[in-house]
């Protein structure tokens, strides 16, 4: 008959001190321990089920969003995108670096077509560049100074490409997702760019 060999000392699971366990598989030093690991399993556990049940909620509400709500989260992310990408280019219309702050920042994502007189081009990035609020809302776009901006930075045949493109579009739930979360990641690679340069 084989000799059983003697349990070794070990740590803890709960309180990492030093014990001789009295069975193979004992994980804890004693009592106390022992429910004291439990309850943490059982709050991970609840954790886990609190986080899972959040992100079938959002599911849902995301199923349940109209395609307005999608138009407004993808224009939000394409704007952001906009004011990143021409982060160190002067306003497209009156060429200044800044201007009188007002509420909410500075800076718009400017459109030199309106997004309600070409909404086939709300997401063209030909179309859309950063510009002073003042310029933007105060000053009605600025249309003349913004097209002569625009000639600068694309050129005069881009300039009457989108001036003379007249087709229509309507985006469906499922593009303006795609798009939101694709300007959402290119605006995120821009922002760590930044920084790390």
């Amino acid at each position: 008959m084989i000799a059983a060999r003697p349990i070794r000392p070990r740590k803890c699971k709960h309180c990492r001190e030093v014990y001789t366990p009295a069975l193979p598989m004992q994980r804890v030093c004693g009592l106390a321990c022992a429910q004291a690991l439990a309850q943490a399993a059982n709050a991970r556990k609840a954790a886990a089920d609190r986080r899972a049940e959040r992100k079938a909620d959002r599911a849902k509400r995301e199923k349940l969003k109209p395609r307005r709500e999608w138009l407004k989260e993808a224009q939000a992310a394409f704007n952001a995108f906009i004011r990143a990408r021409d982060a160190d280019k002067p306003c497209i219309c009156c060429g200044r670096l800044s201007g009188t702050a007002s509420r909410g920042g500075e800076w718009d994502a400017g459109h030199y077509r309106s997004v309600g007189s070409a909404p086939h081009l709300r997401f063209d990035e030909r179309n859309c560049h950063r510009q002073l609020k003042q310029c933007n809302r105060f000053g009605s776009g600025r249309a003349v100074d913004y097209r002569l901006g625009l000639i600068a930075r694309i050129g005069l045949l881009a300039v009457e490409s989108l001036e003379s493109d007249q087709r229509g579009r309507k985006y469906s739930a499922d593009e303006l997702r795609a798009i939101r979360d694709g300007y959402r990641e290119r605006a995120r690679e821009l922002s760590v760019a930044a920084s790390a340069a």
